[in-house]
């Protein structure tokens, strides 16, 4: 017999609550029935590792020997296996977010940055695809530059822009305060990093409450540049239901599977095949589909990575989300 429910750590429970979502909804399984040590095994919470672990399983990552597929999907479809057996098989579920508005850099409005920003939307929505988009409170002037500090509120027509996406049923992360960097190499890029606990929590609350001047009460937190500090996470998760990540995040946090509990909340980074543009992340989502891989699957979209082109590729990545993207306000409720 393998190990209850109940012997399981409230990280554990919340984590297999998310992966069997769908099925405790509708009676289809008690949570008794998770009683597999398949379910404990895959859903268990992984400390942060240390920094050494951390940067071998980023190099791994980047090699192609760390893979999402395998080591993410594999164990979670084999704890559903475990539970349905050959009922576990079905749609995926895929979360979509989309980085980041406005544009960083932006700081002069371009009709341009509008217009393809619309474009990406009304694909999107046309296609029937909810989706969560990160939000910065500001726009920083020269934002790779750390000791530039110019930077500007939202403007009237992001304003509007963010109202029109709250009509159409768009869930919001809060995206740092105005995307600087605090340090200028490209691999160390973040706005977090470096503030103490006191700094962050400042930069929070200054980004909270120029969103809710817009109507925004976000329960999402995106940082940006993906990157923020080990011990910054515990501080993340006390305010925020979801605290999302990526790529970047590994060496700073390590690989953890999503989306599962890590403390007081949802932790939610999203990997390569499922974090990048639209082409590369349609072959991973038809793959999905074609195994049934009935399992939440974390995608991150750029919608400034999409423009210039015809939009041909995101056009067909939405028309395989459709039907299998579910809303936020799903995991959030889970």
């Amino acid at each position: 017999m393998g190990l209850a429910v109940a012997a399981l750590s409230p990280d554990a429970q919340r984590s297999a609550r998310i992966v069997f979502a769908d099925e405790l909804r509708a009676g289809r399984v008690l949570e008794r029935d998770l009683d597999r040590p398949e379910v404990a095994r895959a859903v268990a919470p992984r400390p942060i590792p240390p920094a050494g672990i951390r940067r071998l399983q980023r190099l791994a990552m980047k090699r192609g020997a760390f893979d999402f597929e395998t080591r993410n999907l594999g164990p979670l479809a084999a704890a559903r296996r475990a539970v349905l057996g050959p009922e576990a098989s079905g749609p995926p579920r895929f979360l979509v977010r989309v980085d980041e508005f406005p544009l960083a850099g932006a700081y002069v409005e371009s009709a341009r940055g509008a217009a393809d920003f619309a474009r990406f939307h009304a694909i999107l929505a046309d296609a029937g695809v909810p989706y969560l988009i990160a939000v910065s409170a500001g726009v920083a002037r020269d934002y790779l530059d750390p000791s530039a500090t110019e930077s500007r509120p939202l403007s009237d027509g992001e304003l509007a822009t963010l109202q029109r996406l709250r009509g159409d049923g768009v869930a919001f992360a809060l995206h740092g305060f105005d995307h600087r960097t605090r340090d200028a190499r490209s691999r160390h890029r973040s706005e977090l990093i470096g503030l103490d606990d006191a700094s962050l929590s400042d930069l929070l609350d200054r980004g909270t409450a120029r969103l809710a001047l817009a109507g925004i009460h976000p329960r999402v937190f995106a940082p940006p540049f993906n990157r923020f500090e080990a011990r910054q996470y515990d501080l993340l998760a006390r305010r925020y239901d979801v605290v999302c990540g990526g790529p970047e995040s590994v060496p700073l946090v390590g690989f953890h599977r999503t989306p599962l509990w890590l403390g007081d909340a949802i932790y939610m980074p999203a990997y390569p095949p499922f974090y990048g543009r639209s082409r590369e992340v349609a072959a991973a989502a038809e793959r999905a589909i074609g195994a049934q891989v009935a399992l939440p699957i974390p995608v991150v979209l750029h919608w400034a990575w999409e423009a210039g082109g015809d939009w041909s590729d995101l056009e067909r990545l939405a028309r395989l989300l459709a039907g299998h993207a579910r809303p936020w306000d799903e995991l959030l409720a889970a």
